[in-house]
């Protein structure tokens, strides 16, 4: 499988070129170009990814904020990693960063992306609410809860485990406190946190576990590399050169919908192979 950065190299070719204004997303996910890029990815899924795109798109509005070929850069990393970008599934978020869209992995991704090394027994994060912990020590790792003795449904920390199929195993468990100063110190926005701290909360430790002590397989590492980086608008205006120059001649004048109560369904379609 090729490398994401490779994955954009081929497609970041030109340079100096300002970003057309008034190109839709839609068509640019209907150029023959960018037909072709996801399907050298993703092969005989491409279609459904693009289609999963464009109703992702219409049902956020910060999204349909962002530069049209942002969005399609950061979901080229969704595809180079083969992750679904629907964000009910939670494998990998598309966020908004002001006007420029960005990738985010979601916890879920990463132990899809640890289950596909096949050296995994057992990997978990979860939320631990208040009374269910009884005992934790960062040096042993001796780590004891019981849900028996929850008192409410505040969340009061979060653990990770895995084992490997060798026997080895981890657990790391953060206090909520922690959760929050991680949050403050390191991200960029709010958008991921404000929509689903808990998510976000369970990523930022399993990766922290993954990272340290997990297996880390070229794709995963490549998820790490990827995870929370800032967009390059450089490459943004090249890659939308590209396409510029190949298909829009050939576009046509259609809008996708920025105020809609109930996002409908749309498709693109590829050409059967």
């Amino acid at each position: 499988m090729a490398t994401t950065q490779s994955l954009k190299n081929q497609i970041a070719k030109k340079q100096n070129s300002n970003i057309q204004q008034g190109v839709t997303l839609k068509q640019l996910l209907n150029s023959e170009s960018m037909k072709k890029r996801f399907e050298e990815v993703l092969g005989k899924r491409a279609q459904q990814f693009a289609t999963s795109i464009l109703n992702l798109y219409n049902s956020e509005k910060m999204l349909q904020k962002c530069e049209p070929m942002s969005i399609i850069s950061s979901a080229m990393v969704a595809a180079s990693l083969d992750l679904p970008v629907d964000k009910n599934l939670g494998y990998m978020y598309i966020v908004p960063y002001g006007t420029t869209a960005t990738p985010i992995m979601g916890y879920r991704g990463y132990i899809q992306l640890a289950l596909r090394t096949g050296q995994y027994k057992h990997i978990n994060v979860i939320e631990v609410y208040e009374g269910e912990l009884q005992k934790w020590d960062r040096l042993t790792e001796e780590f004891e809860m019981d849900s028996k003795q929850k008192k409410s449904d505040v969340v009061v920390g979060y653990a990770a485990y895995f084992e490997l199929i060798n026997g080895f195993r981890k657990t790391v468990y953060w206090t909520r406190e922690q959760i929050e100063a991680h949050r403050k110190k390191y991200s960029k926005s709010d958008f991921g946190w404000k929509n689903d701290f808990d998510a976000m909360a369970k990523k930022t430790v399993l990766k922290s576990l993954l990272s340290k002590w997990g297996i880390l397989s070229i794709e995963m590492q490549n998820a790490f590399n990827e995870d929370e980086k800032e967009v390059d608008t450089k490459e943004v205006k090249d890659i939308t050169s590209e396409v510029q120059e190949a298909e829009y001649i050939e576009a046509e004048a259609f809008e996708v919908p920025i105020e809609t109560e109930t996002p409908q369904q749309e498709e693109i379609v590829f050409d059967a192979q």
